[in-house]
């Protein structure tokens, strides 16, 4: 089966029913969540401090679900309306766009604390039309240019995506620099067809292109044929001597991040009280 960037533009591809479809496959979902704790563990954020992110190809949300679990305020975009319906039916967290990301983002200068992608890349590198604007280095271009201006400085983005040679990788990276970035190509699994991952790591000031690209994880597959994340599977950081995940949503967690909802313009946030972010009684 021919890959999908092959067979439709992503507006028509991801139309109602697949993007449904989509949304609803158990294996999908986990390899999405597998995909979006690797990129943040890439993205290397302060620990427990609030961010707020863009996902760029959020599609219907399961991305962003993750941002939601590691307590990060996010704004997603997409270029099918179907995908984003499906997010709004989910009642995701994230303020959501439509939008073609070939043309490139209209977001204030420095909006955004890092970005991550999940599949999305390969997307822009397929013309629909003869047109000059719609070749993929004059989309790719457009798109860099227009992120880097979006991110802070400093800041990260990292972007998964299935490269189909190593002449694209080149093109992507290459645009990628001439827009201002620095960073590179992280592979993980490079030995092994089935769990073989390669994500983009950009760098915004900070250094720039003298910052160390994090290095790629390596190992053999597991019989189950899933990559093991093993860092991320891992995860000490944040979690109690039981294993489980400590809840990073304490009172002062909580009013920064309803102070930063309230510079954003929100509605309707709740007032601060004695009673913010205290837990509740259990009831028998």
């Amino acid at each position: 089966m021919s890959r999908p960037e092959l067979q439709a533009p992503p507006e028509i591809y991801y139309a109602d029913a697949e993007a449904k479809k989509y949304t609803r496959n158990t294996r999908n979902q986990q390899i999405q969540a597998d995909m979006t704790y690797r990129a943040l563990e890439l993205l290397n954020l302060p620990a427990h401090e609030p961010a707020y992110l863009l996902d760029i190809g959020c599609g219907s949300g399961l991305s962003g679900e993750i941002l939601d679990e590691e307590g990060y305020i996010w704004a997603g975009v997409d270029i099918s309306p179907s995908m984003l319906e499906v997010a709004l039916e989910r009642e995701v967290e994230g303020d959501l766009f439509l939008q073609d990301i070939g043309q490139g983002f209209g977001f204030r200068p420095g909006s955004f604390d890092g970005a991550i992608s999940i599949s999305v890349l390969q997307w822009l590198l397929n013309a629909e039309t003869s047109h000059p604007t719609s070749s993929p280095r004059h989309r790719l271009n457009r798109f860099f240019t227009t992120l880097h201006s979006a991110l802070r400085n400093p800041s990260r983005a990292v972007f998964q995506f299935y490269p189909s040679s190593d002449d694209q990788i080149q093109l992507i990276t290459s645009i990628a620099q001439k827009a201002g970035f620095g960073g590179g190509i992280v592979v993980d699994y490079p030995n092994s067809k089935k769990a073989k991952k390669v994500f983009l790591c950009l760098f915004v000031g900070g250094g720039g292109a003298h910052q160390q690209v994090p290095k790629g994880l390596e190992g053999e597959e597991e019989d189950n044929s899933r990559a093991r994340f093993e860092k991320r599977r891992e995860r000490q950081r944040g979690k109690g001597k039981n294993g489980k995940r400590k809840s990073v949503k304490d009172r002062d967690w909580i009013l920064r991040k309803k102070e930063l909802y309230r510079k954003r313009g929100k509605e309707d946030v709740p007032r601060d009280s004695k009673y913010t972010g205290r837990k509740r009684r259990a009831v028998f």
